[in-house]
């Protein structure tokens, strides 16, 4: 089966400090749950819980306030202590809801209700969609009801599964692959109604040819046309644009009508599956969890609302003061303010590294590396000094800048390079709707 590739630049990503892809461990649940009422780009959710009051587990807590904002739902039952916040290291102010687990849960452990959808349509499966407050579970947590009915995702389309594996801090959406494959699929065709997608295209990177066939054959069991589609693993294989240019090259070699492309990753599918055909939220998430100052790396299933701090007493702790902690992966992660934050919707990984990842820098040297790992054919190097100094960058060039970390990865001198030029351009092409981090 022939292996599609992005044309220029990448790099070959390896970690020894990211988990094993092997399986997952379940968390131990959180105490005391720290519910975000921002997990989402959109305003804050609105309460409608106080402090005193006695929650279920699933019970809706935080109401969505406008564009871009998601239903937030209690993750345990217990009661609501207090309403709490921080200041995240981005400047942003976050809250949340504080509450202490206590009585009978509604759903853990229980014989769960299956409700059919075979004779649902579109709007009532985004109405659904849109209740259990489903976003895409990496990048910004964008609301998935919005995306799917965007415009741009207007019939014909297809949805991708996008199961491109080009950083090994993706572990987590690995073995969600491989434990909870038939809920992915089945949740992949929920969303295809839902969107009005004509075709699902399964996106697995060369590596996971064989997770690629189960997928496949899976998707059997569905009405609707299925294909594999190889792609290489270089990063930032699964970053939309060189995703999509792959596809691209795919569709018109096999000489499929691909159409508009809607691309949702495992974890955002099988939550849809779970809203849909169980009407259950978002209770939980599978986590990467490393880094070289952890004991014991793994994936692990936890609750949304657990705080890091647990997170990491349940892979053994640190074995080394940590210089930094942060959720996603090394090469786009945001910093963490305190061990206090909690798993998100969006939490992909989390990882606490020994030596700081931003070590101190040196002078450009000219090398040119830069050029040669960037997937847009920018040159870092020109715009990082343009920025610096203040002048104006190239007209339309340094907003195709996606923030894929490449130039810095490779940089001998440790320049922020990427970091630099989105932060002064002030656009960077939506590097949160990349679907990275």
């Amino acid at each position: 089966m022939k292996t599609y590739f992005f044309p220029r630049g990448g790099i070959s990503y390896e970690d020894p400090f990211a988990p094993s892809r092997s399986s997952s461990v379940t968390a131990f649940l959180p105490g005391l749950a720290v519910i975000p009422l921002i997990q989402h780009p959109g305003g804050k959710a609105i309460p409608v819980v106080s402090p005193g009051e006695t929650v279920k587990e699933g019970m809706l807590i935080g109401r969505a306030r406008g564009p871009l904002s998601a239903n937030v739902h209690a993750t345990v039952p217990g009661r609501v202590l207090r309403l709490v916040s921080w200041t995240m290291c981005d400047g942003e102010l976050n809250e949340a809801l504080l509450i202490q687990m206590e009585g009978e849960f509604e759903k853990l452990g229980k014989k769960e209700e299956v409700y059919p959808w075979a004779g649902l349509g579109a709007h009532e499966l985004l109405g659904l969609i849109d209740e259990y407050g489903i976003v895409e579970m990496e990048g910004a947590g964008f609301p998935l009801m919005e995306v799917l009915s965007s415009p741009a995702s207007a019939p014909p389309s297809s949805l991708v599964v996008r199961c491109v594996f080009d950083d090994p801090w993706l572990a987590a959406d690995y073995v969600l692959c491989k434990e909870r494959l038939s809920a992915v699929v089945e949740g992949a065709a929920i969303t295809a109604r839902a969107a009005g997608a004509e075709r699902l295209v399964f996106a697995v990177s060369r590596k996971e040819s064989t997770l690629g066939k189960e997928l496949l054959a899976c998707a059997a069991a569905w009405d609707i046309p299925s294909s594999l589609a190889i792609t290489g693993a270089r990063y930032p294989q699964r970053n939309r644009r060189e995703l999509e240019l792959v596809l691209r090259d795919y569709g018109k070699r096999e000489g499929l009508d691909l159409g508009s492309l809607i691309i949702e990753g495992p974890a955002t599918l099988a939550a849809v599956r779970d809203a849909v055909k169980l009407r259950k939220p978002i209770l939980d998430r599978y986590v990467a969890v490393g880094g070289s100052a952890l004991r014991s790396p793994k994936v692990m299933k936890a609750r949304i609302g657990t705080r890091i701090g647990e997170i990491f007493e349940g892979c053994g702790g640190f074995s080394d003061s940590p210089r930094l902690i942060a959720t996603g992966s090394p090469l786009r992660g945001r910093q963490a303010a305190a061990l206090d934050e909690p798993v998100i919707k969006a939490t992909t990984a989390v990882f606490a590294l020994s030596e700081d990842a931003k070590r101190i820098t040196g002078n450009c040297i000219g090398c040119g590396g830069c050029r040669v790992v960037c997937p847009v054919g920018l040159d870092p190097e020109d715009l990082y000094k343009r920025a610096l100094s203040a002048r104006e960058l190239s007209p339309g060039r340094a907003g195709e800048c996606h923030g894929c970390g490449c130039c810095e990865l490779v940089c001998p001198s440790n320049l922020p390079l990427s970091s630099v030029i989105i932060a002064f351009d002030g656009d960077g092409g939506d590097p949160a709707r990349e679907g990275q981090n």
